[in-house]
């Protein structure tokens, strides 16, 4: 059953997926690690998680924070997020962070212990997402976080090995020579018509 989400929830829903996109693609050419300002853009890594119902593999760029050598992520729009339930559904994951490419293991951890410490890791290095969201991960008390994030849900990914070959980040990388010699050409061209 799904909750009912508002007009303005729908938006910076669709806003955050044009977003995903982009830093889907900045990943793809290469330029993942520009990404990795945590005051600015936060620390991001990409997700590749399996479909529960399609099996085809997709791709969430999201705010992580390393605690134990795990990474931790959180689904800030709560269980309905289709990726949180694509990796409870499906957990083997693969992972494009800044220092590699990885398999691991997703497992949620929303009812852990230590959910509001780990919560605000992740917040301190999401940097614009939680200042978007209106919260100062620096300054607001436990029981505050632990109120507006309610629904958040928190997961847990164990690397379990690093990857290489085809289909991880930097697969289109070699769009930047290409583009770099069709601009010198046209350049070339273009003097040697003067």
């Amino acid at each position: 059953m799904r909750e009912h989400i508002s007009t303005a929830e729908q938006r910076t829903r669709q806003a955050f997926k044009s977003l995903n996109r982009f830093m889907i693609l900045m990943w793809r050419l290469g330029l993942g690690v520009w990404l990795k300002s945590k005051d600015t853009w936060g620390q991001i890594m990409v997700i590749g998680h399996r479909g529960r119902k399609t099996g085809l593999v997709r791709r969430t760029p999201v705010n992580y924070a390393v605690v134990d050598g795990d990474l931790c992520c959180a689904a800030a729009y709560g269980a309905s997020c289709d990726w949180y339930r694509n990796i409870l559904a499906h957990p083997e994951v693969e992972v494009w962070h800044p220092d590699g490419r990885w398999r691991g293991i997703g497992e949620d951890v929303s009812d852990s212990d230590d959910r509001i410490q780990l919560l605000r890791q992740i917040l301190v290095a999401s940097g614009f997402a939680a200042r978007l969201a209106g919260l100062n991960p620096h300054t607001i008390s436990d029981e505050k976080l632990a109120l507006v994030s309610e629904r958040y849900r928190l997961l847990r990914i164990r690397r379990t090995d690093a990857m290489t070959g085809p289909g991880g980040p930097g697969d289109l990388a070699w769009i930047w020579p290409v583009v770099s010699l069709v601009l010198l050409g046209m350049l070339f061209s273009r003097r040697r018509k003067r």
